[in-house]
């Protein structure tokens, strides 16, 4: 897959230009959009997960720790001063993320925001490390906000809650929701391989609801291409 970043200033339009390509084989050493750190539940420093993410040789990145940028914020201040040192080296794009927990027909599910902007009045409520209650945990909630700070929002992994993805994806769709992570890893295998199954048929229903489709590790261990 290519993608011109030269050529494509706005960081959302390049994100969702970017989503509209991903496939079975982007992640996990093409991009890589679900990652954590010690910022949440993860077990890197920031820093040492964008020297990986540099080693691999990944194009982009997000880093989606749980109801926090803290770790963005480093790891972005840790890129800027590398490329400084690194003059002329390619280096990955990193895109703001968070995952935030939501209720959606009545069970827990996480949805993944993207490309927002992090100062944005919309996402405060989601940046305060804690789950949110009443009206902020609704679903519907959750991807309005994200949409209302220019990101992009993402069902995570559709089929692992307690309600199908047959049920949740639909659902999730008449909130708004701009994406679907289709390539996971259910059984966190090694090496990291997305779910045949599971990924087909989230992928269906994302070409089915015209939804972008991305793809992540789920990385909370000390390696990007493991999930733990």
């Amino acid at each position: 897959m290519v993608v011109n970043f030269a050529r494509t200033s706005a960081s959302s339009e390049l994100l969702q230009q970017v989503f509209q390509n991903i496939d079975a084989q982007s992640c996990p050493r093409l991009f890589n959009f679900h990652m954590h750190t010690v910022y949440s539940d993860g077990r890197l420093q920031p820093s040492v997960l964008m020297e990986q993410a540099i080693a691999i040789g990944l194009n982009g990145l997000a880093i989606t720790d749980h109801h926090t940028i803290g770790g963005y914020e480093v790891a972005k201040a840790w890129l800027e001063d590398w490329k400084w040192n690194n003059p002329g080296a390619t280096t990955p794009h990193l895109w703001s993320g968070v995952e935030v927990n939501a209720n959606l027909l009545n069970v827990e599910v996480h949805i993944l925001a993207y490309g927002f902007q992090p100062g944005h009045l919309s996402m405060r409520p989601y940046l305060q490390r804690k789950v949110t209650t009443d009206q902020e945990y609704e679903a519907g909630n959750v991807i309005a906000a994200i949409k209302a700070s220019g990101g992009l929002a993402v069902l995570a992994h559709p089929a692992r809650y307690k309600r199908s993805h047959l049920d949740l994806i639909p659902a999730a769709v008449e909130y708004g929701i701009d994406g679907v992570e289709t390539f996971y890893a259910y059984n966190n295998p090694n090496p990291w391989k997305p779910s045949v199954k599971e990924s087909q048929q989230i992928q269906q229903l994302a070409q089915e609801y015209g939804l972008l489709n991305t793809c992540g590790t789920d990385t909370h261990g000390l390696n990007l291409l493991q999930r733990l």
